[in-house]
């Protein structure tokens, strides 16, 4: 059976809400899902899944927040090809790199081989309901993905 598993840190909780909303999309296509925050989750366990789905709030100008550091230096251990991917998170557009933690987590996961199958979701601190929205449709767009390779 398909299997995804999201890890996100959040701060004020608006990733994690985004989290919920992505997980109920990827539920109703019918995909078991497992949701962690990253303090609770081991890098390696993403192996044990076919979808990875990981997000973060930025910190400063565009770093990656200090409770997700031990799991994404652990990812370096990990060969994640043939793994179907996507990322999300929140920041601040007054900052000069906008949701920077997106991009180096898209990165990451890039670089370990997985393949990113969907355009990653960057918003504001406070979401609009259009961008809570998008949480549930890239959710299922992913289980779309999956069921597509398999």
């Amino acid at each position: 059976m398909t299997k995804v598993i999201i890890v996100y840190s959040s701060l004020t909780g608006n990733t994690e809400e985004m989290s919920e909303l992505i997980e109920s999309g990827v539920k109703t296509a019918g995909i078991e899902v497992v949701r962690k925050d990253a303090y609770d989750a081991k890098a390696a366990e993403l192996l044990q899944y076919d979808g990875i789905i990981i997000g973060a709030y930025t910190w400063g100008d565009g770093e990656l927040p200090d409770e997700f550091l031990d799991f994404y230096e652990d990812l370096e251990e990990l060969d994640l090809s043939g793994k179907k991917a996507a990322v999300f998170g929140s920041g601040d557009s007054s900052y000069d790199h906008y949701c920077g933690a997106v991009d180096i987590i898209e990165h990451k996961l890039r670089e370990l081989g997985a393949d990113i199958v969907h355009e990653s979701l960057k918003f504001e601190y406070n979401a609009s309901n259009e961008e809570l929205e998008q949480g549930k449709t890239i959710g299922y767009e992913i289980a779309g993905a999956l069921y597509e390779s398999s």
